[in-house]
């Protein structure tokens, strides 16, 4: 979700303050003073607050006020509230919390591309690896993480299960967060881009036990590398 312009700038304030706890749970806020704050119209508050009620983490009822709502009903899989819950004081759990699903889906959804990978999946799976090998050596983690976020992607949309491919925007966000908060080499380690193309030929031969073996040995990997970055 891209939001722009006055509503963007206040949920870029919003968010963070209720993913940190800095706005706690119960905690009401109303429109009359949203404006007043950030200095901003009640379309704008009003845009905003729909935009955190739909990821569930607020709750706006009449003659109440907007209550920030308990953090095991928000939407974790929302890329926002990920970046969000990155950049706070909850860092550590939440890239632990979704290293480990990705330990849990991922070589599946490699398994499950080896058999059902149409061939555009392989000719763009085949290019990113490619892509990555060249960032990598040329060490552009800008545009390593945009070609990894399109491989991983990729592979869980070629899986043919649309849950899994649903989460590729999350898989995405974990990948930017990892980089943007420093936890990513600063330059990919040659093994690692070995396995993604070990995957890659792996889906596009059809071989389901090597795309899951290589795309475990990616995940688990950066499980442990994480464990071992925070301690």
């Amino acid at each position: 979700m891209d939001i722009q312009g006055l509503p963007g700038r206040l949920l870029a304030e919003l968010g963070p303050a209720i993913a940190s706890g800095e706005l706690p749970e119960g905690a009401v806020l109303r429109i009359e003073e949203l404006e007043a704050r950030f200095g901003v119209s009640r379309t704008v508050v009003r845009e905003a607050v729909r935009v955190l009620e739909s990821m569930r983490l607020v709750a706006s009822k009449r003659r109440v006020g907007i209550t920030v709502q308990p953090k095991s009903g928000w939407d974790v899989f929302d890329p926002l509230v990920i970046r969000w819950r990155l950049a706070g004081t909850d860092r550590a759990a939440q890239l632990r919390s979704l290293g480990s699903l990705r330990v849990a889906v991922e070589p599946a959804a490699a398994a499950l591309a080896a058999r059902l990978a149409t061939p555009d999946h392989c000719r763009e799976l085949t290019s990113l690896a490619v892509e990555l090998t060249v960032t990598a050596r040329a060490a552009d983690l800008a545009a390593f993480l945009r070609h990894d976020i399109a491989f991983h992607a990729t592979v869980l949309r070629a899986s043919g299960n649309e849950m899994f491919a649903h989460l590729g925007d999350t898989v995405g966000a974990v990948l930017t967060g990892r980089t943007e908060h420093d936890l990513m080499p600063h330059q990919p380690r040659p093994y690692a881009v070995q396995l993604h193309r070990e995957v890659a030929e792996a889906i596009c031969a059809g071989n389901a036990e090597t795309a899951e073996r290589a795309m475990r040995t990616i995940v688990v990997g950066a499980l442990e590398e994480l464990d071992a970055t925070l301690g």
